[in-house]
């Protein structure tokens, strides 16, 4: 373990945000360094519990009490040899992950959990920047070839996985750059893409082929890839968004999140984005509390937006853990993110019941009301109330994968949510195509999405060979 009583004598402690006043003005990341000597300390707070929750509440089940003490005895390369073994892009679920680890962490049932999430940042960019991550190309290859549709954290870790097995694998992307969600729905203030492309370079140094403006079922039949590639994986995520039919939805004005997010962050990237939707000097409603709309907020207070509103149809949450959540599930309690702490307002119990425009047919006003507690979400009497706005984005969550296109091509069975229906191999109803992450599961956490897509790449690799040595 760390040091034996480090849970007795270090607090807590977390990198300090940069100031709000400056944050707003970039799409820099918004933490401010913290030096080793401090993570070493939080490495020391963990206890090495016999029954180690941390690695129950992880979907990839990380090793974690053994990179924690690793990094308390300052062995940073074998800390990232231990994270690299469940985990293929740490520096991924270091930034964006919302630690389902630490909610587990047996120290945080009377004190505050360990500060797993930084200690695996730190750790991964400390081999970065050391020079430790080198490419690993198969030594062998098998000759099977493998496509996998989309190259969000489901697909990439995948195709690692694959080409570490010593197929070829190719993965196909329909925008114009790598990352899928990663790219253009998380914003850069949050995860700086520079990460991602390092991570493809790398990949690309191992054999993977990358093709982007590869529409699978557009301008890339299916059938073509039937007939190309031995298996095929979809990783191609949960992309069609829940919508709000309510009159008035058809005003302009009124956007979804998902055509909101990656404008900007192709501005970031250098783009010319003609007709950009914009907050600048609006008054903005976003409707959805989740991590989403947490995004959109950020995003409209650095476009200086006149005024910001958030609202979530649930009750408020409780200040601190929930008794119907109790350790070591995850928690439901109120979450303040960094672009809450940036301005805006946030509404709970909130329905929206229509939209009015002006004579030109832009949104001007949102009428909602007050709800009572979930499922009947009752109207409360006398609730109503009316709010202005120049600028609505729908961040409500996502129904499934898109349905057209590639799914309708392949005829592959969905399940009741709508997802594509596998067996507990990872495969389809149709032999040798495969599906992982979003796609398959629902909408979920990019940890999920790694894990989906290590899992789908040794079913795959047992689909291929007979049996596989991936983990």
């Amino acid at each position: 373990m760390g040091k034996e009583t480090g849970f007795m004598e270090y607090a807590r402690e977390l990198p300090v945000r940069r100031p709000v006043a400056e944050r707003v003005n970039d799409y820099f990341e918004i933490y401010q360094p913290f030096a080793d000597e401090k993570v070493r300390t939080q490495g020391a707070r963990c206890m090495d519990c016999g029954v180690p929750f941390c690695h129950t509440g992880c979907p990839l089940h990380n090793v974690i009490p053994d990179w924690n003490d690793l990094v308390y005895r300052g062995r940073w390369r074998e800390a990232i040899r231990v994270l690299h073994s469940t985990n293929n892009f740490p520096e991924f679920t270091g930034r964006i992950c919302p630690a389902p680890c630490e909610s587990a962490c047996v120290l945080g049932i009377n004190e505050p959990p360990v500060a797993i999430k930084l200690i695996e940042r730190t750790v991964i960019d400390h081999a970065w920047a050391e020079g430790w991550l080198k490419p690993e190309p198969p030594p062998q290859r098998t000759g099977k070839r493998v496509a996998v549709v989309g190259s969000g954290p489901a697909g990439l870790a995948a195709a690692q996985q694959l080409n570490r097995a010593g197929h070829w694998v190719t993965v196909l992307e329909k925008s114009d750059r790598l990352g899928g969600l990663l790219r253009y729905g998380i914003p850069d203030f949050k995860m700086e893409k520079h990460l991602i492309d390092r991570r493809v370079d790398q990949m690309t140094s191992e054999g993977v082929e990358f093709r982007t403006r590869a529409h699978v079922g557009g301008n890339v039949p299916v059938k073509d890839l039937l007939s190309e590639f031995d298996a095929m994986l979809l990783a191609g995520g949960a992309e069609a968004p829940r919508d709000l039919p309510v009159p008035g939805r058809e005003l302009k004005g009124i956007h979804f999140a998902m055509e909101f997010l990656p404008q900007q962050n192709k501005r970031n990237a250098g783009d010319t984005v003609e007709n950009q939707i914009l907050a600048t000097g609006k008054r903005v409603v976003i409707i959805g509390g989740g991590d989403t709309g947490a995004d959109c907020l950020g995003t409209s207070h650095r476009h200086k937006a006149a005024s910001v509103h958030q609202f979530e149809i649930m009750p408020l949450p409780p200040a601190d853990r929930s008794p119907s959540t109790p350790w070591p599930m995850w928690p439901l309690m109120l979450r303040q993110e960094s672009s809450h702490e940036e301005g805006g307002e946030r509404g709970w119990a909130v329905n929206t019941v229509r939209f009015e425009g002006d004579a030109q047919g832009n949104v001007k006003k949102l009428h909602g009301v007050k709800v009572g507690p979930p499922p009947k979400f009752e109207a409360v009497p006398g609730s109503e109330f009316s709010l202005d706005a120049d600028l609505v984005l729908l961040a409500m969550g996502f129904t499934g994968p898109v349905r057209g296109g590639m799914i309708e091509q392949l005829a592959v069975e969905l399940d009741a949510r709508g997802n594509v229906l596998c067996d507990g191999n990872y495969m389809s109803s149709v032999p040798g195509v495969f599906a992982a992450g979003d796609m398959r599961r629902g909408q979920s956490l990019v940890v999920w999405a790694i894990s989906e897509g290590r899992k789908a790449a040794r079913a795959i690799d047992v689909y291929l060979m007979g049996a596989s040595k991936l983990p």
